[in-house]
């Protein structure tokens, strides 16, 4: 089952994070699958369990909740189509291709300097990446994280001062 969280930036350009694990992790923790460095985001908000026969979010006890179709749920079945909504963010579930064409579903978020750093040089002292400035879009960060080859890490610039 090929299944993919879909997302727009605010200038309308799609984003696809493809789902390749059986259960992937969403929330602002380093550790997470998908990282977003929000303040909204839990440090682990939410999981996306995959099997041969289904999708399944589970709330993992996130502050802010997680909302399947503007519904806040504990634990829910996902459908080709739903959206998933994880703090300001909006995913469109993607299973096997269907929805064929999915409506841009703009997400809204607070501009925030983030760093992108390859997993491998997290876990180093150097920590080499891209610095993106207040102005840039912390899209731009999550774009990283779903068009790399290796995995990467998104960093807030001030993780230590956020709540979750």
């Amino acid at each position: 089952m090929d299944v993919y969280l879909v997302m727009f930036r605010e200038n309308g350009a799609r984003v696809d994070f493809p789902l390749a694990k059986s259960v992937t992790t969403i929330g602002r923790k380093d550790t997470c699958d998908i990282r977003i460095p929000l303040a909204e985001v839990s440090r682990k908000h939410t999981e996306v369990c995959v099997d041969e026969v289904s999708v399944r979010v589970k709330d993992c006890g996130s502050a802010n909740g997680t909302y399947v179709n503007n519904r806040r749920v504990l634990e829910e079945k996902l459908a080709p189509g739903d959206h998933l909504i994880i703090g300001p963010v909006v995913f469109t579930v993607q299973v096997d291709g269907d929805p064929s064409e999915i409506r841009p579903v703009k997400t809204k978020l607070r501009r925030r300097g983030v760093r992108v750093v390859p997993k491998a040089a997290a876990a180093s002292a150097s920590g080499s990446g891209v610095i993106l400035d207040e102005d840039s879009d912390p899209i731009s960060a999550l774009e990283a994280l779903a068009s790399s080859a290796e995995q990467t890490a998104i960093d807030p610039l001030d993780d230590d001062d956020l709540l979750g």
